[in-house]
């Protein structure tokens, strides 16, 4: 198709003009990726880097509504991919929920979203990876070629065995809209009995569910939600401007939206951290353009404070204790959920808190979750005031102790505090290290304890 024929001749002169851009960076220096987005919450330490630029990386190359896939450059975000496939009538089968995250963001680094609970991490779905790795080549890697130790690896990987310039995806089918229902527990220990029910029924009242997730609002106070694709709906509700989704899960028990719109119903306020933005507030919240509610804008406000220290300024003047940023994701055992958010709860205090099943589909040597075995990710991102005494990482750390302790895993996107024994246990050293070798035996690109518990 020409289309797809000049979309390729454009990827492939990307890839040269990436490769050159490598190969001039000093040894001295540490690659970095330059990126118009970013949802990592790793704030980096000064240090003497080279940025590597991949604007030209961020096209969809070709959507194939026949063999339901799509061939896709690595810095492309899933709202443009969104936009290309839908047309089509078809969907990549994980979508993480924040429109500016990457493909190739997701692959490295881990995603999710509410059919997870089937369809597992967005690298599941992956057939193919053009990659840029540290010793500087750029190699085609599949789970069937010469280069399978490096697609296996590549998950988890954070940028430190390379970069994602190509991704060839598989896409499922969709309908025009979701249905929703949200269902109230009063108990944690029975909503994870329903979320795994649920999960291992693939229904909920006799009809076929598509969609799984939840949302902790306190001890006596949870929900679970499941979505449904359907061919007509008798209404469908509008989270883009005044109103705001995860309000509406305790005040509606069914809902209709489009799939477009179920895909970002999170984005627009940042799940519920723009609460801390205030524009949650209605008078705020009408005077904002909607191009300006998306998480997107609100992370670039977050790396200012972070950068100017405007908040904790604001907490010295007040005298307000020092507070700790908690922003994880971790992954815990369904039937050991309710032990988690018990831990959680009491210790931390944070909420609301995302609930999202997931089953891995296949073995990832990088994030070791046991193949077909139902976990649920917890999400929570937000300030925690320190106790009397205590420092930075308090809370992080405990947090950490306790998904261990219940045969759990914890994404690396944001702050880790583990020794570097412990963390090559935890995240499978043994396999990394062979890999690391193989494709960066000079150690160009950080390893994966330094990127992501260092931070550097």
């Amino acid at each position: 198709m020409p289309e797809r024929t000049a979309s390729m001749t454009a990827h492939i002169k990307a890839v040269e003009q990436i490769r050159d851009s490598y190969a001039a960076i000093p040894e001295d220096a540490a690659p970095r990726l330059a990126k118009a987005t970013t949802n990592l919450f790793r704030f980096r330490a000064p240090a003497k880097t080279a940025a590597l630029s991949a604007r030209d990386l961020d096209q969809v190359i070709h959507v194939d509504p026949v063999t339901m896939t799509a061939e896709v450059q690595g810095m492309t975000t899933y709202e443009n991919l969104v936009d290309a496939t839908l047309p089509h009538g078809l969907m990549p089968y994980v979508v993480p929920q924040l429109k500016t995250i990457t493909l190739g963001g997701a692959v490295t680094g881990l995603g999710i979203e509410s059919s997870s609970f089937r369809d597992g991490l967005p690298h599941e779905s992956v057939e193919e990876l053009e990659i840029l790795t540290g010793d500087g080549r750029i190699l085609v890697a599949r789970a069937d070629n010469e280069h399978a130790d490096l697609f296996r690896a590549f998950p988890n990987s954070y940028g430190t065995l390379g970069y994602a310039l190509r991704i060839r995806i598989k896409l499922a089918r969709v309908k025009p809209y979701v249905k929703l229902t949200h269902i109230r527990f009063g108990d944690a220990d029975k909503c994870m009995l329903a979320m795994q029910e649920i999960c291992e029924s693939r229904e909920h009242d006799g009809e076929p569910i598509d969609f799984v997730d939840g949302t902790f609002f306190s001890p006596d106070e949870l929900y679970v939600t499941v979505g449904s694709f359907s061919d007509r709906a008798p209404y469908t509700s509008d989270y883009t401007g005044m109103r705001i989704y995860y309000q509406s899960i305790r005040s509606r028990a069914r809902d209709w939206l489009t799939v477009r719109d179920y895909l970002w119903r999170w984005d627009t306020d940042w799940f519920w951290c723009s609460r801390a933005f205030g524009v949650q507030q209605p008078l705020v919240r009408s005077l904002l353009p909607r191009r300006w509610m998306r998480s997107d804008v609100y992370r670039r406000l977050v790396g200012l404070d972070q950068r100017y220290g405007l908040t904790a300024r604001i907490d010295r003047w007040r005298n307000n204790p020092v507070h700790e940023s908690v922003i994880q994701d971790v992954e815990v055992p369904v039937e050991r959920g309710a032990e988690f958010l018990e831990v959680f709860h009491r210790e931390v205090g944070m909420t609301p808190v995302w609930m999202c099943p997931l089953r891995a589909t296949g073995e990832w040597s990088l994030y070791p979750l046991e193949p077909g075995r139902l976990y649920v990710n917890f999400g929570f991102w937000g300030m925690v005031p320190l106790p009397r005494g205590q420092y930075d990482g308090y809370h992080n750390r405990l947090i950490e102790r306790a998904v261990h302790a219940l045969d759990g895993h914890k994404s690396l996107y944001s702050t880790s505090f583990y020794g570097r024994e412990e963390f090559w246990r935890l995240y499978n050293g043994d396999a990394y290290w062979p890999v690391k070798s193989a494709y960066d035996p000079g150690g160009r690109l950080l390893d994966l304890y330094d990127k992501c518990v260092r931070a550097r």
